[in-house]
C-alpha cells in the first residue's frame, strides 16, 4: 500500500477505464477522490471516456457525488442502480450524451462477487417483467446505449435473467482507518456496503484499488476482526479532509449511526400531522409483531417515525437494503443508515436475504401506478432516475405496500377527523399505463403476492391482477375525489370501507393495540 494525495491517486486512472465506486448517497463515497478526478479532467481533459459503475444513488442532488463526474467526455458509459441523486448525470443521459444502463441495485451489489470469482454473471429472477427485462428495454435508458448486458435464459423450464459480468479497472472504496499496510476498518461509517467484494473484483481483473480514509494507524495495530478489507487488496490510500468524508448526505458524523452509542429514542422528532403522516399511519397498520420489514425512501421512511412515536418500534425489526437491522431507520438526507442499529451487515449479504424472500413486508414509494398494478419509480418523461433496490425488494417480499400521495402537488386541510382537498394535484399518479415498469403487477399475480397501495384518501389492493378500491378516507367522495383524479376507473370492492377516523387526529395512540389484536 502507498499513501498518496488525492490528485496522485486519480493520476492512476487511465483513459477508458471502468471505475467502480462504493456509495449510498454520500455514505462510504470517496468524495475527495471524485473532486480531484473532476478537477484533473477540467484542467487537462484526462482521463476521458471512462465507464462509471455504482450500485446505489450517489450524490446530494446538487454538486456532490457522481455530479463530479458528470462532464461530457469524462464519462462515456454509466452502469448504475440509481442516478436520481445526480441531476447533472441524469441530464447527460437525457441528452443522449452517454451510454447508460440502470440495473437493480441488488444485482449490482452481487455483481462484484461474480466478477471477483470470474463467473459469467448474476443469474436471478429479479427484473423479470420490468424495464430491465430484455423483452422490454434491457436496462438501457439512452438511445445510444446498444450493447446487451442482460439476457433472458431458461433453466429447468423456468425463465431467469443473466446479467453479464465485466472487468473492473479501478475500485474506489472508503473506510475509516488504514494502517500502514493498507488494512481497512470502518468504525465510523454508518454502513459497510460492498467494499470487500469490489476490491476483490478489481484485483482479480488486474486492476487497482484506491481507498479514501480519515486516519492512518501504525502497522499491525488494528484488530483483525475489525479489518473489513485486507491490505493486500489495497494499492493506494488517500487521507481526506473531514468535510469530504460525510457519514451521510446530511450528517458529518453521528455516533448512533455507527453503533458507538445509543441515543434516547424520544429525541427523534414526531412527524407533523399532514398527508404524509396519514399515509405512514395507515401503512403502519399493515405491520405485524415479530416480523422483518424494509422501508423505502420518501413517504415510507415516515413509518419508522410513526412506529417510534407509537412506541412499537421494538415489536418489529426494521431493516434497510444497505444492511442495517433494528433501531430506527433514518429518513431524508440520512436515509440508508439507522439510529441505534442492532447490526450492520454487508450490502451484498443483505440482498442475499432479501432476494431469497426473507422480508415479511416492504413499504415502498408510489410515484406512478396503473390499472394492472404496475409501478414506475424509474423514469418520468426525459427524467431518468433508476430503480435502486426497488425491483429486488418489491419482487421478493412476501407482502408489498406502496405508499404515496394520490396526486402530485395537491393541498389538504386535516381537521375533525377528516381530510379535505383544498387544491387538487397537478399530476395524476394513477394512470392508464405506466411509462416505465419498475414493478410488474402481472408478475405479482403470477407468484400470488399480496400488494397494497396506500394514499391519504384511498387504499387499493391488487386483486386477481386488477387495481381494486377497498377503502376511502373520511371526508372524501369516491366520484369527485378519487375516480375523477385517475386516468382509469378502478374495480370497487363490494366490501369497501372507511379508513379509521383516528388516523386523521392529532394524536393516534392506536398502533400498539392494532398489533396486539392481530397477534
Amino acid at each position: 500500500m502507498k499513501q498518496v494525495s488525492s490528485r496522485e491517486a486519480v493520476d492512476m486512472i487511465k483513459d477508458g477505464s471502468t471505475v467502480a465506486w462504493t456509495t449510498a448517497g454520500l455514505c462510504c463515497f470517496a468524495e475527495e477522490v471524485a473532486m480531484d478526478l473532476e478537477n484533473k479532467f477540467l484542467e487537462t481533459g484526462k482521463p476521458n471516456k471512462i465507464t462509471a459503475v455504482h450500485s446505489c444513488g450517489c450524490g446530494d442532488g446538487k454538486t456532490r457525488g457522481m455530479s463530479h463526474l458528470a462532464h461530457e467526455g469524462l464519462v462515456s458509459r454509466l452502469i448504475s442502480g440509481h442516478t436520481g441523486q445526480s441531476k447533472s448525470m441524469g441530464q447527460l443521459i437525457s441528452d443522449n450524451n452517454i451510454e447508460a444502463y440502470l440495473l437493480p441495485q441488488g444485482v449490482m451489489a452481487h455483481m462484484w462477487r461474480e466478477i471477483a470469482g470470474k463467473k459469467p454473471g448474476v443469474i436471478t429472477k429479479v427484473g423479470l417483467g420490468t424495464f430491465v427485462d430484455p423483452r422490454m428495454q434491457g436496462g438501457k435508458v439512452s438511445e445510444k446505449t446498444k450493447d446487451d448486458l442482460v439476457k433472458l435464459i431458461e433453466l429447468d423450464g423456468e425463465e431467469w435473467l443473466h446479467y453479464k459480468t465485466f472487468p473492473i479497472d479501478v475500485a474506489v472504496i472508503r473506510a475509516t482507518t488504514a494502517d500502514e499496510n493498507g488494512n481497512l476498518t470502518m468504525d465510523r461509517e454508518g454502513l459497510l456496503l460492498e467494499a470487500l467484494p469490489m476490491a476483490q473484483a478489481a484485483k482479480n481483473s488486474g486492476g487497482i484499488v484506491i481507498a479514501q480514509v480519515e486516519y492512518i494507524a501504525k502497522s499491525n495495530t488494528l484488530h483483525p476482526l475489525q479489518v473489513k478489507v485486507p491490505g493486500v487488496l489495497v494499492d493506494y490510500v488517500v487521507v481526506a479532509k473531514p468535510e469530504n468524508h460525510m457519514q451521510t448526505i446530511g450528517t458529518k458524523f453521528n455516533p448512533s449511526f455507527s453503533g458507538d452509542l445509543k441515543i434516547p429514542i424520544d429525541s427523534i422528532k414526531p412527524l407533523p400531522l399532514n398527508e404524509r403522516k396519514i399515509i405512514a399511519r395507515r401503512a403502519a397498520m399493515e405491520l405485524e409483531e415479530n416480523t422483518i420489514i424494509n422501508l423505502g425512501i420518501g413517504v415510507p421512511s415516515g413509518i419508522a417515525n410513526v412506529a417510534t412515536e407509537e412506541g412499537i418500534a421494538e415489536m418489529i425489526t426494521m431493516t434497510t437494503e444497505l444492511g442495517t437491522y433494528g433501531g430506527t431507520p433514518g429518513g431524508g438526507e440520512d436515509f440508508g443508515v439507522a439510529y441505534n442499529p442492532d447490526a450492520i451487515i454487508e450490502h451484498e449479504a443483505q440482498f442475499d436475504f432479501y432476494d431469497g424472500g426473507g422480508l415479511d413486508a416492504t413499504f415502498l414509494g408510489l410515484a406512478q401506478t396503473d390499472k394492472e398494478g404496475n409501478l414506475n419509480v424509474s423514469k418520468f418523461g426525459s427524467r431518468v432516475v433508476g430503480a435502486g433496490g426497488f425491483i429486488n425488494i418489491s419482487q421478493n417480499s412476501k407482502k408489498v405496500i406502496f405508499c404515496g400521495t394520490f396526486t402530485a402537488g395537491a393541498k389538504y386541510k386535516i381537521e375533525n377527523g377528516k381530510i379535505n382537498i383544498i387544491q387538487e394535484g397537478t399530476t395524476k399518479k394513477f394512470v392508464d399505463k405506466v411509462e416505465h415498469v419498475t414493478f410488474s403487477g402481472q408478475y405479482a399475480k403470477k407468484i400470488n403476492q399480496t400488494v397494497i397501495y396506500i394514499t391519504e384518501r384511498a387504499v387499493f389492493r391488487l386483486e386477481d391482477g386488477v387495481m381494486t378500491l377497498t377503502e376511502i378516507a373520511p371526508g372524501i367522495d369516491i366520484e369527485t375525489d378519487i375516480i375523477a383524479a385517475m386516468e382509469f376507473t378502478p374495480k370497487i370492492s363490494p366490501n369497501i370501507k372507511e379508513m379509521p377516523q383516528e388516523l386523521f387526529e392529532e394524536k393516534w395512540n392506536q398502533l400498539g393495540l392494532i398489533l396486539k389484536n392481530k397477534k
